[in-house]
């Protein structure tokens, strides 16, 4: 049960951090450089399963390690990494083989990876801290 509590508080919050980002801090941005490769209906449930399986690498290789050692900069090593690793896998691979993909984007893109991922995983590890 806990492990279930700690997953939805890292999924909530990295579903309400990317719906902000998306959807009103960097629509404008990706807009501009990805206007060719944008959808007109966003795939639902790709996106849902992103989500899972990005907050369940994150329960197994941040959140329950950092709370295990009872550390908050394992937490922000291990997420730092986590987020540059998995957004770096998508958005690395886009600009080796998507003609014209923008390296700004790459850039922007890992960034906010890095953050999400510390973010989401900063909220799990604070909730089994102050209420577990």
């Amino acid at each position: 049960m806990l492990y279930l509590k700690l997953f939805t508080v890292s999924f909530f919050t990295f579903l309400i951090l990317d719906a902000i980002w998306l959807g009103f801090v960097a629509r404008n941005f990706y807009a501009k450089y990805l206007a060719l490769y944008l959808t007109e209906n966003v795939i639902w449930l790709s996106a849902i399963i992103f989500y899972i399986i990005f907050n369940i690498g994150l329960l197994v290789f941040v959140i329950l390690p950092s709370i295990e050692k009872n550390s908050y900069s394992v937490l922000i090593i291990y997420s730092l990494l986590y987020g540059i690793v998995t957004f770096a896998t998508y958005d690395l691979t886009n600009y080796a083989t998507i003609k014209n993909w923008p390296f700004i984007v790459t850039i922007v893109d890992i960034c906010w990876g890095m953050f999400v991922a510390f973010a989401s995983s900063s909220m799990a590890f604070l909730f089994h801290k102050y209420f577990v």
